[in-house]
C-alpha cells in the first residue's frame, strides 16, 4: 500500500507581499504556505481565487524590460488592466473582477503604450505605408535660425561627478532609499550665478553584466553586476548649454527604477522628491561649499533660475517636481520644464513655468504620446497664467535614442531600438527614409533642450521662432521634419475662441454641423474606460488607443474626461463656422499671427482643406486656403497600425501681415470655410491672435493647493457604508476652482467606482467624496485604494493621491478538523475539514505524518515525496475562499497483501487564516480489501 500527500504550488513570500496580504507567520520548516487550486491556467499563468475577485498571475522566463509605458495583462488579446511587478521583473499580477479570465486560452504581457498590438493577441502586424507617407518624406520645412542653439559655445565644457553612495537618501515616495549621484557640466570662466539645468533621465534597465539581480533586493547592484549609466546619455544637449554659459547637472534615478514597479503612481513623486533633493545639494554647495567641490561652485549657481528636463517617466518626475516646488513655496527657482518623451499616468497639470514636450512620432514605449496632456491640460487651467508652452512632434525619432546610454552602439550596457516590426517599413521602419538616425535624433534633442532653456531661462529671444509654431528650424537638426505647436503668453495672445463649448446659434451655416467632442468610442470593449461615462459626444472611433494622443485616457485617471474640441463635419461646398469679434477684440495690429490648431478626421478623405476667412468691418476679407500655410490637414504617416497614424492637432498659423486689404483695426469675424472640398470633416481648437514672447514663468505658488486626505474604513456586516475622503484647499481662493476625484486600484466588488468633478466656490475650503462600500460578513483581506485628484483649474495639486484602506472587521472564522477512514481501494483518505463560516482568505493546514501500524513509504509517503527524500513527512491541505469546507487528503496505494485494518496520524502544526487549537492529532484508519 502507497500512500502520497497531495502537494500544490505555493504563493511565494513576494507575491503575498505584492497582493497587500502582509507577510505569513513563521512556520515549521516542513511547511510551506499554498494557494488554492488554479481556476484556469496554461504553461506559464494562472488564475486563482482570491478576496477581491481573481489573481491572475503571468510568470515569465527572461525579466520583463525595464519600460516607462505601464505593464498590462491581456486574456484572450483583450487587455485587463495594470499588473504589479515583482522586484525581478519576472512575475506579474493582476487582480480583477472580469469573469472573462475564467475562459482565458491565452495570457500575455503588453504595455500601455502597445494597445494597437492587443488586436493581434501580442503578434506585432505588417505595416505598409499609409496613404500620404510619400507628402511627408518631402514635407514643408521653415526657414533656417541664424543662430543654431546645438552649436559649440564659448566657454570650454569641464564634467566631473559625485556619488554620495547608493542608498544616500531616503525616498518617501518610494519608501525606498536611492542614490545621490550625477555628472556636473560647467562652463569654465563664466562668471557670476550661472542658471542651473538638472536632467533626469527615465525607467531603464537598472543592473547589468554577468550575474543575476537578488529576487528581493533588485538595488543596489550586487552579486557582479553593476548600475546602467543612464545619467551619462546627455552629453550633447548638456555640453550645449554649459558652453554658452549654463551649469548643467545630470542625475541618476536607478533606485527609483528598481522599486516602482509596485509604487501607487509609478514613482513620479519620488522622482520629484530625488530632483529637490538634488537642488538642496546644490543650494549647500553654491552658499556654503563643502562635499566633493569644496567651494568651487560658492557663488556660481542661480538658484533662482532653473530648468528640468525629464526623459520617459522622468518627464512625469519633472512636472511633479515643479509643482512640489511650488508647494513648498518656491525654494527654488523652477522657470522651465521640458519633458521628453513623457509619461503621464495622473493628469497633472504645470501652471505658472514654461513648458516644451517632445512627441516623438516613432515612440515604441510611450507610443501613446501621453505627454500631449501636460500641454492639453494645463494650456488653460489657470486665469492669467503668463508662461508659455509648446509641443514638439519629431518624426521619424524613437523613445529610446535620445540617450546616449540606451542607444546601441553607443551605450556601456546592452540597449535596443525601442520601435517594433520591420527594418523597411513606412514611416518608422529602421532603414526607411523617414525614420532618423541615433545620431541625427540626438541633434534634434540637443537643439530643442538647448534653445528652450537658453530661451526660456536666458531670454535669449533669438530662439523664439523655433518653438513659437512658425516651423523655424536649427541647421544642427539636419532633415528632422519638426512640427511645433505653441501657445503664446497671455500678454501677447488674445483669444477669439477656444473652441471647446457649443458655438452660439447661427455660427455655423451652410451644409455643415460643428459639435464639440471629447474622448474616443473604443471598438475594443476591453479597451473602454472613459468614453461610456463622457457627457459629451466622442470624437472617433478606434481599436488602438496609441492613435488617440488628445484623447486617450490616462491609467490613473482612467474616467476624468479628456481635451474637448469641435468637430466640424461638411457635405458641401457652401459650410461656414462664423466665430464674430466683439468690439474690444477687433483691432488686431499687434499681433503677429492668427493660429488655430486642426486636424482631419480619420474616418474622412486622406486630403482635406479649408479656407480661412478673415473679414473687416466694411465687409472686405482676406481668404488664405490652410494647405497654403499648413499640412495640418494632411494626415500624418502610417497605415491603422501599431498606433500609427498619429490624430495630433497641428498649427495652422497665417501671418497677420498677410491679411491684405483688411483694416486690421476692425477685424469683425473669422471664418472657416469648406470651399476647398466638397466634403470632409476636421477638428478645430484653440483660435486667438498672438505674437511670439518668452511670458514671465516663476513657481505658482499663489495658487490654492489641492489634497485628497487618508482614510480607513471598516467594512461592516450589512449593506452598504462608506469611506468619506476629504478634498481640501490651502486657502480660500476668490474665483472657483475644479478639481476631478475618481476611485483607482484594484476596488473589486468591495470598492464603489467613483468620479467626480468637484467645483469649489469662493471661500469654500473642503469638500467630501464619498466612496460606497459593500459590507459582507467574510473574513478577509484589508483591501488599500487610492481616490485621486487630476486635471486642476485655478488651483494646484498638493496631496493628489489619497490612499484608502477597508479594514475588514469579520472574525477569523474557527477550524474544525476531523479523523478519517477509507479501504485501500479508494485511492486517498481525506481528513473532513470545516469552517465556522466561508472566508476570503485562503486557509492553509499544515501538518507532520506520524506512524502506526503504517509505516511511511511501506504504506504511506509525505506530500512533498518525489523520491529524493523518502524521510519528508510533510502534510498540507486547503480550503478555498469563498468556502466553508476543504480537505487535507492523503493518497492510498492498493496493495495484494491480506492485512489488518492499519493505521497512521497527521500532527497539525499550524494553520493560516484560521482559528484552531494546536497541536492537533489526527488518526486515520485504512481498511484492507484483500
Amino acid at each position: 500500500m502507497r500512500v502520497i500527500g497531495r502537494f500544490r504550488k505555493s504563493l511565494s513570500l513576494g507575491m503575498v507581499a505584492l497582493l497587500g496580504v502582509g507577510i505569513l507567520p513563521a512556520l515549521p520548516a516542513s511547511a510551506t504556505p499554498q494557494a488554492p487550486p488554479s481556476l484556469a491556467q496554461g504553461n506559464n499563468w494562472e488564475v486563482k481565487p482570491v478576496a477581491a475577485g481573481y489573481q491572475l498571475t503571468l510568470r515569465l522566463d527572461a525579466p520583463a524590460p525595464m519600460r516607462a509605458s505601464l505593464p498590462l495583462l491581456t486574456v484572450n488579446g483583450v487587455p485587463l488592466g495594470v499588473a504589479k511587478q515583482s522586484p525581478d521583473q519576472r512575475t506579474l499580477t493582476l487582480i480583477t473582477t472580469n469573469p472573462a479570465v475564467l475562459k482565458a486560452r491565452d495570457v500575455r504581457l503588453i504595455w500601455s503604450g502597445d494597445l494597437g498590438k492587443a488586436a493581434g493577441k501580442g503578434q506585432e502586424r505588417s505595416q505598409a505605408a499609409g496613404p500620404t507617407d510619400a507628402d511627408w518624406l518631402k514635407a514643408r520645412r521653415g526657414p533656417e535660425l541664424t543662430d543654431d542653439p546645438g552649436a559649440v559655445g564659448k566657454y570650454q565644457v569641464e564634467t566631473s561627478e559625485y556619488n554620495l553612495g547608493d542608498e544616500a537618501v531616503f525616498l518617501p515616495g518610494l519608501g525606498q532609499r536611492s542614490e545621490i549621484r550625477g555628472k556636473v557640466y560647467t562652463p569654465r570662466g563664466a562668471v557670476g550665478p550661472r542658471p542651473l539645468v538638472v536632467f533626469l533621465h527615465g525607467r531603464h534597465q537598472v543592473c547589468y553584466g554577468a550575474g543575476e539581480e537578488p529576487e528581493d533586493k533588485p538595488w543596489p547592484c550586487s552579486g557582479g553586476l553593476k548600475p546602467v549609466p543612464s545619467y551619462r546619455g546627455y552629453d550633447g544637449p548638456a555640453t550645449a548649454l554649459a558652453g554658452n554659459g549654463y551649469q548643467v547637472v545630470s542625475i541618476s534615478a536607478n533606485a527609483i527604477n528598481a522599486w516602482d514597479g509596485v509604487a501607487y503612481d509609478a514613482g513620479a513623486q519620488a522622482r520629484a522628491e530625488l530632483i529637490l533633493d538634488h537642488l538642496a545639494l546644490w543650494k549647500k554647495w553654491s552658499t556654503l561649499g563643502g562635499g566633493p567641490f569644496g567651494r568651487k561652485f560658492v557663488g556660481k549657481i542661480d538658484l533662482r533660475n532653473v530648468g528640468l528636463m525629464g526623459h520617459s517617466r522622468g518627464g512625469d518626475g519633472v512636472a511633479r517636481a515643479a509643482v512640489l516646488n511650488a508647494d513648498r513655496g518656491g525654494q527654488y527657482g523652477i522657470r522651465a520644464v521640458f519633458p521628453l518623451a513623457p509619461t503621464d499616468f495622473a493628469r497633472t497639470t504645470v501652471p505658472g513655468v514654461a513648458m516644451s514636450v517632445v512627441l516623438p512620432y516613432c515612440d515604441g514605449d510611450v507610443s501613446d504620446l501621453q505627454g500631449q496632456k501636460f500641454y492639453d491640460d494645463t494650456r488653460y487651467s489657470v486665469t492669467g497664467d503668463t508662461a508659455p508652452r509648446s509641443t514638439i512632434t519629431v518624426l521619424g525619432a524613437n523613445h529610446n535614442f535620445f540617450n546616449t546610454e540606451w542607444t546601441p552602439g553607443q551605450s556601456e550596457a546592452p540597449s535596443g531600438d525601442d520601435w517594433f516590426g520591420e527594418d523597411q517599413e513606412s514611416p518608422c521602419g529602421a532603414k526607411y527614409a523617414g525614420r532618423l538616425t541615433a545620431k541625427e535624433q540626438q541633434a534634434v534633442g540637443t537643439a530643442y533642450i538647448a534653445g528652450f532653456f537658453r530661451l526660456q531661462l536666458g531670454h535669449e529671444t533669438k530662439f523664439l521662432p523655433l518653438l513659437d509654431g512658425s516651423d523655424s528650424r536649427a541647421a544642427s537638426a539636419g532633415r528632422a521634419v519638426v512640427r511645433v505647436v505653441a501657445q503664446a503668453p497671455l500678454a501677447s495672445r488674445r483669444d477669439v475662441s477656444h473652441l471647446d463649448q457649443p458655438l452660439p446659434a447661427g455660427a455655423v451655416s451652410g451644409k455643415a454641423a460643428a459639435t464639440v467632442c471629447a474622448g474616443v468610442e473604443e471598438l475594443n470593449a476591453g479597451l473602454a474606460r472613459a468614453a461610456a461615462s463622457a457627457a459629451i459626444p466622442t470624437c472617433m472611433s478606434t481599436a488602438d488607443f496609441g492613435n488617440t494622443p488628445h484623447w486617450s485616457t490616462a491609467w490613473f485617471a482612467a474616467r476624468t474626461p479628456t481635451t474637448a474640441v469641435t468637430k466640424l463635419t461638411w457635405t458641401g461646398t457652401d459650410g461656414v463656422l462664423r466665430l464674430n469679434l466683439p468690439a474690444w477684440q477687433r483691432d488686431v495690429r499687434r499681433f503677429a499671427a492668427l493660429s488655430f490648431r486642426a486636424a482631419p478626421d480619420p474616418a474622412g478623405t486622406p486630403k482635406t482643406d479649408l479656407t480661412v476667412r478673415v473679414v473687416d468691418g466694411h465687409g472686405r476679407a482676406a481668404v488664405v486656403p490652410v494647405s497654403t500655410v499648413s499640412d495640418a490637414l494632411v494626415r500624418m504617416p502610417g497605415s491603422n497600425a501599431n498606433g500609427l497614424p498619429k490624430n495630433l492637432l497641428r498649427t495652422v498659423r497665417i501671418p497677420v501681415g498677410s491679411l491684405k486689404g483688411v483694416d486690421l483695426r476692425d477685424v469683425r469675424a473669422v471664418e472657416l470655410r469648406t470651399d476647398r472640398v466638397a466634403r470632409g470633416s476636421a477638428y478645430v481648437s484653440d483660435l486667438a491672435f498672438s505674437s511670439p514672447g518668452v511670458g514671465l514663468s516663476a513657481p505658482a505658488v499663489l495658487l490654492p493647493k489641492l489634497s485628497a486626505s487618508n482614510v480607513k474604513v471598516e467594512e461592516g456586516d450589512k449593506g452598504t457604508n462608506s469611506a468619506d475622503f476629504w478634498v481640501t484647499m490651502s486657502r480660500p481662493s476668490i474665483r472657483p476652482v475644479t478639481v476631478y476625484a475618481e476611485t483607482s486600484g484594484e476596488l473589486g466588488e468591495t470598492v464603489g467606482d467613483v468620479t467626480r468633478k468637484l467645483v469649489f466656490k469662493p471661500g469654500q475650503v473642503r469638500q467630501k467624496v464619498s466612496v460606497p462600500i459593500h459590507s459582507n460578513t467574510w473574513d478577509s483581506y484589508d483591501l488599500p485604494f487610492d481616490l485621486v485628484l487630476s486635471v486642476p483649474r485655478d488651483g494646484l495639486l498638493d496631496q493628489s493621491f489619497g490612499h484608502g484602506l477597508v479594514i475588514d472587521d469579520d472574525p477569523t472564522p474557527t477550524l474544525t478538523l476531523g479523523n478519517a477512514q477509507a479501504s485501500e481501494t479508494a485511492g486517498e483518505v481525506r481528513f473532513p475539514v470545516k469552517l465556522s463560516a466561508p472566508s476570503d482568505k485562503i486557509v492553509n493546514i499544515f501538518g507532520e505524518l506520524k506512524d502506526g501500524t503504517a509505516v511511511l513509504r511501506k504504506d504511506y509517503k509525505g506530500a512533498y515525496d518525489d523520491g529524493s527524500n523518502p524521510a519528508n513527512r510533510s502534510l498540507d491541505g486547503y480550503v478555498e475562499p469563498g468556502k466553508a469546507a476543504g480537505e487535507v487528503s492523503v493518497t492510498l496505494v492498493d496493495d495484494t497483501v491480506k492485512e489488518p485494518g492499519e493505521t497512521f496520524s497527521v500532527v497539525v502544526g499550524a494553520v493560516d487564516g484560521a482559528e484552531v487549537k494546536l497541536p492537533q492529532t489526527l488518526q486515520a484508519t485504512i481498511t484492507d480489501n484483500d
